[in-house]
Parts: C-alpha cells; sequence; structure tokens
C-alpha cells in the first residue's frame, strides 16, 4: 500500500494506523507534493495520495477512480496570494494581464472566484496566461486562455513586468516590491471565511479505487489516524483551518465546484454527495462512519 503525505505527521499516523490494520504501507517522498497528482489520478500508481480539492473534482469530472478521504491536509486563507508588483489593485485586473502556474491549480480558482463574485470581475476581460497543464489528463484551458512558452516560470515573468498580476502561493517570490493587489488581503480573507463558515480548502486525501476495495479497513484506519491528529492540533476560532469528515468539507467543495464549472476547469457540474457516495459505496461503510 502506498502512500502520499505531504505532512510528516499525518504521514506517520497513516503509516502506522494503516499497519496494525494488517497492510504493509510505504510513505513515497514526492517533493512538492502536488507533483505525484499526476500519476496518482491518470495510473493509479499510488494507493492514498495527497491532492487538491479541484484535482479530486477534474478527475470525476472526467471519469477517473478517484475516491475522496475528507481529510484537509492543507487549509489556508488565499486573497493574498494575488500580487503586483506596481500600484495596480484588485479593481485593475480586467484589462490586464495575469500569470497563474495552471488552470486547475486550486489557488487559482479560489481567487478567481473571489474576483467574480466579491469584486464583480469579468474572467475573460483579463489576459491570462498559464505555465503547466493539467493533473489530469485530458482536461485543457479554456479557448480564451494562453499558455505560455514551454520552459517560461511565472515568478520569473512576474517579476521582469511581463505579467501584471500573479496568483502565488508557496512559489511567490521574495522580492520587496511585491505587494497584494487586495488591500488588507489577510483580514478580507479571514471575514470571507467567517461570512462563509469556512476555510477555502487547498489540500485533501484522495484514494484509488482498487485501493478502497483491497485495503478498506487500511484506509479506515489512516482516515482515524489523521483525524485525530488534526483534531488535537486544531486552534479555537470561528473556522477550522483543517476541516475534517464529509460535512467539514462539504462547503468548500460545493463552492469550489461552483468555481469550477464557471472557469471551464470542470466539464460537468459534481455533486458533493456524489463523492460521498463513490467512496462509502466503495468502502462499504455508511456516511456517518466518515463524518458525514
Amino acid at each position: 500500500m502506498k502512500l502520499v503525505l505531504g505532512r510528516d505527521d499525518l504521514a506517520a499516523a497513516a503509516l502506522s494506523a494503516a499497519r496494525e490494520a494488517g497492510a504493509e504501507p510505504e510513505r513515497i517522498g514526492v517533493k512538492p507534493v502536488h507533483k505525484a497528482s499526476r500519476g496518482f489520478v491518470n495510473a493509479s500508481d499510488t494507493d492514498l495520495c495527497e491532492l487538491a480539492i479541484v484535482t479530486v473534482l477534474q478527475a470525476v469530472a472526467h471519469g477517473r477512480p478517484v475516491l475522496l478521504l475528507p481529510v484537509t491536509t492543507l487549509g489556508r486563507h488565499q486573497h493574498q496570494t494575488l500580487v503586483t508588483l506596481g500600484g495596480l489593485s484588485v479593481a485593475d485586473v480586467e484589462g490586464h494581464s495575469v500569470g497563474v502556474r495552471a488552470w486547475s491549480q486550486t489557488t487559482g480558482v479560489w481567487v478567481r472566484g473571489f474576483l467574480t463574485e466579491q469584486y464583480g470581475i469579468d474572467l475573460r476581460k483579463a489576459d491570462w496566461t498559464t505555465y503547466e497543464g493539467h493533473h489530469v489528463d485530458g482536461a485543457e484551458d479554456p479557448s480564451w486562455v494562453t499558455r505560455a512558452p514551454e520552459g517560461t516560470k511565472l515568478p520569473e515573468d512576474f517579476l521582469a513586468g511581463r505579467v501584471d498580476f500573479g496568483i502565488m502561493g508557496n512559489e511567490l517570490p521574495s522580492d520587496d516590491r511585491v505587494r497584494t493587489a487586495v488591500d488588507n488581503a489577510h483580514e478580507v480573507a479571514e471575514q470571507w471565511s467567517r461570512d462563509q463558515g469556512f476555510v477555502p480548502v487547498n489540500h485533501v486525501v484522495g484514494v484509488s479505487g482498487a485501493a478502497a476495495v483491497e485495503h478498506g479497513a487500511a484506509v479506515l484506519a489512516a482516515y482515524d489516524a489523521m483525524r485525530s491528529v488534526l483534531t488535537a492540533q486544531e486552534e479555537g476560532g470561528p473556522v477550522p483551518l483543517h476541516p475534517v469528515g464529509f460535512e467539514g468539507l462539504r462547503a468548500a467543495f460545493t463552492k469550489a465546484a461552483a468555481y469550477a464549472l464557471e472557469q471551464d476547469v470542470i466539464p460537468r457540474a459534481v455533486d458533493y454527495d456524489e463523492l460521498v457516495e463513490r467512496t462509502c459505496t466503495a468502502l462499504g461503510v455508511a456516511p456517518s462512519r466518515l463524518g458525514g
């Protein structure tokens, strides 16, 4: 049983629990962890894999045997990831160029959703550039999005002024000129989460359909162990950063799925209950077993 998890504490808990459940788990080290997504989604080369939530939605929409294990491995606010170098602000996105690593990158999906919903931006009135393809084979960028030349990198283009805005999370370059396009971005992000009742989740855990059948007991044990770690670490506050369980993730997935459909990231609507049913059917459990 092969596992790819970015966090050491969650990986250790999952490995121990799966072993006690009778499996022979092995952690596969992949950094950054999103680079494991393509092999997992398209070839099921691992059994349990940390995935971005938009990758889960895209995989399901394209008929891949990917199941959601409702554990948040990375939750964070997102408004601060829209950055610029000059005097532009979020109100100036229309008519300017915006770079994002991949059209299906979850951070980009969240930010574009904020742009349309909070700021009234028409996404098609901006000049969008992507730098990578999708994790899911068969997925394509919309016709109104341009792919950068092979070998080009967003941070370099951004710092050189070849794009006016960048959507960058972990890849944000360290440069004193960089500023958030949204004023008081962290405060705005926190207020958004309070209003919505959830944090814009980035990464969760995926399970292959075959692994759910072959290693069902170990998968459930790994879920229990990771849930225990996150529950013990959760800080107080109005909105949990790392929700666990089907109901805990319902709001974030539902909003992300709506944004993804509006942005031509997924070819069809994906209802959250479809994800719940797929997982529960494969593992042979009721939704309540996984926090639903």
